[in-house]
């Protein structure tokens, strides 16, 4: 009996060192990866390797202007819009916080989540944007938002299979939650670390803020096209109106704006705003946030935009 005993224990002892020795390889591969992706993003490597060993050191000096003009970010005060009919999505950049900042960001989101939000100009809370906006995001982005941790299996397994099916890319997996980090901290880039890191920082945003919380901060980061950053301005930009003010049919529109900004803005082209519009709000109606009737009265909705 004693004997069984102890061969029970060894075992549990080498299965409990496999698990240590898989987790060990998983977390030096993401390391290896993520100094890999800063290295290779800087200019001069050498100089970013020396620049981490000293912030590792100095970690609380302050940091020493270099007279170099300073970058506007979409978190600064907002600057007039001087051309509506702007088609690109303007490219993100990523700011220079360092490795060592970077890696204790992803652990601790909260301060640094709290910080974007502060410095946006312009912000809208959620009781300041109707109900049915936030509902057409999640039935039209994220159907299962408010059941998954930050990323989705689920959606994943689904998307691999369309996508397979149609042997092209037609639809995503990233979950609110991932693109609300990617607004907040990350660039586009695609690379093993910069996901691993979005994954990362997603399932502490969703350990650190609600689910409507974090469709909030999502709605005031969101391009949503020609220039218009987060729902405040897009509303007043393309209807004049606050969120609050706005109909169903404006919702839905504006809703189906961020899955392809610079093609579905009503100010590049309007009837592909249109056609975009109604994919929202069949999704609406099939997730049961609009009756028929409401569905039918907002397809021939009159859409009246700014001039």
């Amino acid at each position: 009996m004693s004997s069984g005993n102890s061969s029970n224990r060894r075992r549990s002892f080498r299965v409990i060192g496999k698990i240590f020795k898989y987790a060990f390889f998983i977390a030096l591969t993401f390391v290896g990866s993520f100094t890999a992706t800063l290295v290779m993003k800087s200019d001069n490597p050498a100089e970013l390797v020396g620049t981490m060993s000293d912030e590792f050191i100095y970690d609380d000096e302050p940091a020493q202007s270099t007279g170099a003009p300073e970058i506007k970010t979409l978190f600064d005060e907002a600057q007039p819009v001087t051309e509506k009919k702007s088609a690109a999505e303007p490219e993100r950049r990523e700011e220079s916080i360092g490795f060592f900042a970077e890696l204790k960001r992803m652990f601790d989101i909260k301060p640094a989540v709290d910080a974007k939000v502060d410095a946006m100009s312009h912000y809208t809370t959620s009781g300041e944007m109707p109900l049915l906006l936030r509902q057409a995001v999640v039935a039209v982005e994220d159907t299962r938002f408010y059941k998954h941790k930050g990323f989705d299996i689920i959606g994943i397994a689904r998307a691999v299979f369309v996508n397979a099916e149609a042997g092209e890319i037609r639809e995503g997996a990233s979950t609110i939650t991932q693109q609300t980090v990617k607004n907040l901290f990350l660039t586009s880039d695609r690379t093993f670390a910069r996901k691993i890191e979005e994954l990362v920082l997603s399932v502490n945003m969703e350990r650190n803020f609600d689910k409507d919380k974090i469709l909030e901060i999502y709605l005031n980061t969101i391009y949503f096209g020609s220039d218009f950053y987060g729902v405040h301005d897009a509303a007043q930009g393309y209807f004049g109106k606050n969120p609050i003010d706005l109909t169903i049919g404006e919702c839905a529109m504006l809703a189906g704006l961020p899955n392809a900004p610079s093609l579905y803005s009503p100010y590049v082209d309007f009837r592909a705003a249109k056609k975009r519009q109604l994919v929202v709000i069949d999704a609406m109606e099939k997730a049961g946030v609009i009756t028929k009737t409401e569905a039918e009265n907002a397809r021939i909705e009159e859409i009246v935009l700014v001039q």
